[in-house]
């Protein structure tokens, strides 16, 4: 569980510094864009009260706290997961990130009441209209590591 811990913590710290440095350092809150490295790497404020590409936006307390309460069932239930079955270090290090990148996206809505999404990238004709970050991102590759690099029953699967 230390794996689990540690790649968490990494994945928080690098995730809330990130929004940290842009959201006040860089002002983009009130600047609202910078060009990186046009199209392929922008930054976008982006203030996100649902959850992926804003499905189930909405500005008010009640589904801040309910999409927080449901961060934590998610967070449980890896928890869970990870004592009910045996994960290699690739899958500890997956739930690690997952835990996380969640934990990030819970503290933006406490802080800010909306989750902080920033990095926008584009490519080949194709404009991004979605913003996002790097709790979002622990999240996909949390979630998608744990399933490929799942316990005892994906391993006997291979």
């Amino acid at each position: 569980m230390r794996l689990v811990f540690w790649a968490g913590f990494w994945v928080f710290l690098a995730d809330q510094a990130t929004k940290y440095l842009v959201v006040h350092w860089m002002n983009l809150r009130e600047v609202g864009s910078i060009d990186v490295l046009p199209p392929f790497l922008n930054l976008r404020m982006a203030w996100n009260y649902g959850i992926n590409f804003g499905l189930f936006a909405g500005d008010n307390s009640s589904t801040r706290w309910i999409l927080i309460g449901i961060a934590f069932l998610i967070i449980a239930f890896v928890l869970y997961w990870l004592r009910k079955e045996k994960f290699d270090r690739i899958g500890l290090i997956s739930a690690g990130i997952l835990i996380g990148g969640a934990l990030g996206n819970v503290i933006d809505r406490v802080l800010y009441g909306a989750v902080a999404d920033f990095l926008n990238m584009s490519c080949c004709g194709f404009t991004n209209p979605f913003s996002f970050n790097i709790a979002d991102i622990a999240i996909f590759a949390g979630a998608f590591g744990m399933v490929i690099f799942g316990g005892d029953d994906n391993e006997k699967a291979g």
